[in-house]
């Protein structure tokens, strides 16, 4: 416990002393990269929107099994892609099961594209930046 607490307050040390010299900064090279959206960077809206973007359509279950997630954990993430107007949802039923099945809209599929190029450019930054 004592070697973590050490570790951490040398780090902060690190951290401050940056922050004390003008013109450093914690980002090192990424002065200039994009805003990626925050709202498909989380792990699971951006396994669910990656999902669709290769599949015309996918069902709850599906999605569920596919990324190992929760009933509640995938409908919260669903519903914030949903109100976004990133995903359309259908439910319907299949005698007295209820199915739902969700699809990527033209604007989830404009904002997967945004946001794997914010991605690229931070990765080619990364990259090409000196060790």
């Amino acid at each position: 416990m004592a070697k973590v607490h050490a570790a951490l307050h040398r780090r902060a040390r690190q951290t401050q002393a940056l922050r004390r010299r003008p013109g450093t900064t914690s980002r090192r090279g990424l002065e200039n990269a994009p805003q990626l959206d925050r709202l498909i960077h989380e792990r699971v809206r951006l396994g669910i929107v990656s999902a669709l973007a290769v599949n015309e359509s996918l069902s709850f279950h599906d999605l569920k099994r596919f990324l190992n997630t929760t009933d509640g954990n995938l409908s919260v993430h669903a519903r914030k892609l949903e109100e976004a107007g990133y995903v359309a949802c259908t439910k319907s039923f299949a005698g007295r099961v209820p199915r739902t099945a969700y699809r990527l809209t033209a604007a989830g599929r404009r904002a997967l594209e945004r946001y794997l190029d914010g991605m690229e450019t931070v990765i080619r930054a990364a990259r090409n930046h000196p060790a």
